[in-house]
């Protein structure tokens, strides 16, 4: 790879209904994502496929998660880990899908 060149991968994304009514597609979104391969990056690519999706899963302006969003990766809860930090292998191939989630609250 010569200087400048950016592995990318093709990460599996899973939306919630609401989001996917909203930029009608899939459930599961294939997307192209900068190595290393995070949270925010996902989110980045996600959203420049979907402009619409600007602001749903993220605050405008700080990027930080929205409260009732949640994500998943491996069957674990990655929503209050660090939007930088590198997730699992098995993600950033593709084999496992980045799962975002609507929260319930409630009582």
């Amino acid at each position: 790879m010569s200087e400048g060149d950016e592995a990318i991968s093709t990460i599996r994304v899973v939306l919630p209904q609401h989001l996917r009514a909203l930029v009608g597609t899939a459930a599961e979104v294939p997307l192209q994502v900068p190595a290393p391969v995070t949270v925010r990056r996902s989110l980045d690519a996600l959203e420049a496929r979907y402009p619409a999706l600007g602001g749903t899963i993220r605050e405008h302006g700080t990027g930080k998660r929205r409260a009732f969003m949640r994500i998943f990766a491996c069957e674990e809860d990655w929503s209050h880990e660090s939007m930088d930090k590198e997730l699992p292998s098995v993600v950033a191939e593709g084999k496992e899908p980045l799962i975002i989630l609507g929260a319930i609250a409630g009582g």
